[in-house]
């Protein structure tokens, strides 16, 4: 990941301070240190934190006042707001202030743009990295429990005697069965490795002699190969993905120091 990603820490003083004041719920008032104590017991932390990272990610992004503009409009859209009253009703019932839902909104297209700013350079290298396993087939199996048997059906096909739909339906013992054994578009990458191999082996059209994974003969024949392309949406996907990861992965470094310090 970029070395260029923030590297702030969330230290305890910084959580408490935001909670100086007791809050009441149910004629009951809660401390900080309850508070503190409620968000570990419910779980909560990791996602406080995370939000707290995020802020902290995007807090140099600038966006101009015509995307600020834009980006409310897209949320109030999102939410069904299409009137003041609704918009007041809704940040009532929110307990929150318009100011407060701008913020917010906002936030997306900064994080938006931070992801791009700081793995947009690196997309082309992760691309040619994942891409046989992005690579999607369309394939038909079928899946048997006796070698005797899938080999005489194998046999059956190659010859015309009968058709792969036709074997399907009336012996495969998986899911595949229900459509004539086709499967697909699935991606390589979800894809059990030893039917990957051969997978790539063999051409369109082709079906490969019976052979064994895990605990089944299965029959294989690969109907489409469909290589993914470097388009705007798997470009998305990957910086979401690579990003997604940075951030999983700092939100329990964080979670250790705030432990260590409690």
């Amino acid at each position: 990941m970029p070395q260029t990603l923030p590297q702030e820490t969330i230290s305890h003083q910084d959580f408490s301070k935001s909670l100086h004041k007791s809050i009441e719920i149910k004629n009951h008032k809660f401390s900080t240190e309850e508070i503190v104590e409620r968000v570990f017991a419910y779980g909560i932390m990791p996602q406080l934190v995370k939000e707290i990272i995020l802020d902290q990610s995007t807090a140099e992004i600038v966006i101009t006042a015509e995307e600020q503009k834009l980006v409310f409009e897209e949320v109030l859209q999102q939410l069904g707001i299409d009137t003041n009253q609704k918009l007041v009703t809704w940040l009532e019932r929110q307990c929150m202030t318009k100011a407060q839902l701008e913020i917010r909104a906002q936030r997306s297209l900064k994080l938006k743009k931070f992801k791009q700013q700081m793995l947009g350079s690196k997309v082309n290298s992760t691309f040619w990295e994942q891409k046989t396993k992005l690579d999607r087939v369309i394939y038909s199996l079928i899946r048997l429990k006796d070698f005797c048997t899938a080999q005489e059906l194998y046999f059956r096909i190659k010859d015309g005697e009968n058709s792969f739909d036709e074997i399907a339906k009336e012996y495969s013992q998986g899911i595949e069965s229900e459509t004539g054994g086709l499967t697909g578009p699935v991606e390589l990458g979800s894809i059990h490795p030893s039917l990957v191999k051969i997978l790539t082996s063999i051409d369109p059209g082709e079906i490969q002699a019976p052979s064994v994974i895990g605990e089944w003969i299965v029959l294989v024949r690969l109907e489409k190969f469909l290589p993914v392309k470097l388009d705007l949406a798997t470009e998305q996907r990957l910086i979401d993905e690579s990003f997604n990861k940075w951030l999983e992965e700092t939100v329990a470094q964080e979670m250790l120091k705030i432990k260590a310090v409690i």
